[in-house]
């Protein structure tokens, strides 16, 4: 199908600002704040050419987000993959957009036409509706850091890659891995570059979930009474410490690069990470990929075909059953 029109840069003066010379020395903060390496690695990091990063509103994960894209290395990229799950509308797999150009209040960025026709032509991926593209902001929340790296790294805007936007839904493990399995030759390009958009434990009275257990031992997590509305009786340690030891059981399974153990963590924690599923699909080609070089994702050093976390935070430090949080969270992967 032939792509048509732009899609407006909709939580553009809503969810970050809308004048670009506010948006860029904002962005330009953020970044200057985070160190010139990471991991005994100068930023950018050579060949890191997969990122997690957060997608709230950027007063809340904008920092924590600067680190996956100082992180991303873009020199060589001709295109840009964009995962992101759905949150305006029920998707099973994955689906791809129908508009032509991306915009942000920086300009627009053109969509890869080509690639997404490969992808159509596998019968594997639906098409957004353009009123849930429009509304969607896991995809849209990374344009403005995307652009403000390539500024930095390569500078002409006419040399730009292309994005290729993919909204990834509900799916088991098996339906995820071949997913991978199609993104795995694009993997094996240099040219290409993946963005994984993901927030981590969605906690509190805003989503429902009160999932809580004194330690690491997931099989004792209960659910807390929502009427307490206070430090729950005998919570120690506090509710926001459990959260952070969830979240982190959950980098340290993303990074033994073991799509299936990731799997297995959801299963048995139900941790609300939104973008659980285009973690899982980009696990599931880099340990393809892994495989088909002879490198166990399991054997490779930190970051090597496979994610390293280096940076953390959370909206609010959640202590009782009235509070609400959402954590984020940063990560690269050299490939």
């Amino acid at each position: 199908m032939a792509l048509r029109g732009t899609r407006a840069a909709d939580h553009a003066g809503s969810w970050y600002t809308d004048d670009a010379t506010k948006l860029s020395d904002e962005l330009d903060r953020w970044l200057g704040q985070v160190p010139a390496s990471i991991d005994e690695h100068d930023l950018p990091i050579t060949s890191a050419r997969a990122i997690i990063a957060p997608h709230a509103g950027y007063q809340y994960s904008g920092p924590c987000a600067a680190w996956a894209y100082k992180s991303l290395d873009l020199r060589r990229a001709k295109r840009v993959f964009v995962l992101g799950p759905s949150h305006t509308y029920y998707l099973r797999g994955c689906a791809l957009t129908t508009f032509e150009k991306l915009a942000t209040p920086f300009g627009d960025f053109q969509v890869d036409s080509g690639v997404l026709a490969k992808l159509r032509e596998t019968g594997k991926f639906s098409d957004i509706p353009r009123h849930n593209d429009v509304r969607e902001h896991s995809l849209e929340m990374h344009l403005p850091y995307i652009w403000k790296v390539l500024e930095k790294s390569v500078g002409n805007s006419h040399t730009w890659p292309t994005l290729v936007p993919i909204m990834v839904g509900d799916g088991d493990g098996a339906a995820e891995r071949s997913y991978g399995e199609l993104l795995l030759p694009y993997l094996e390009d240099p040219e290409n570059a993946f963005v994984v958009s993901s927030d981590f434990c969605h906690w509190g009275r805003n989503f429902q979930f009160w999932q809580y257990c004194p330690g690491a031992d997931f099989t004792k997590i209960r659910t807390l009474s929502s009427r307490a509305g206070s430090q729950p009786e005998g919570a120690e340690p506090p509710v926001h410490e459990f959260i952070r030891t969830l979240d982190e059981a959950a980098f340290d399974v993303i990074e033994t690069g073991v799509q299936a153990d990731f799997v297995e963590y959801l299963h048995l924690t139900d941790n609300t990470i939104c973008g659980r599923h285009p973690i899982s699909v980009l696990m599931a080609a880099l340990e393809l990929l892994a495989a088909k070089t002879g490198s166990l994702a399991l054997d490779a050093p930190k970051g090597k075909q496979k994610f390293a976390f280096v940076k953390y935070d959370r909206s609010d430090l959640a202590r009782t059953t009235s509070d609400s949080s959402v954590s984020y969270a940063s990560a690269y992967a050299v490939f």
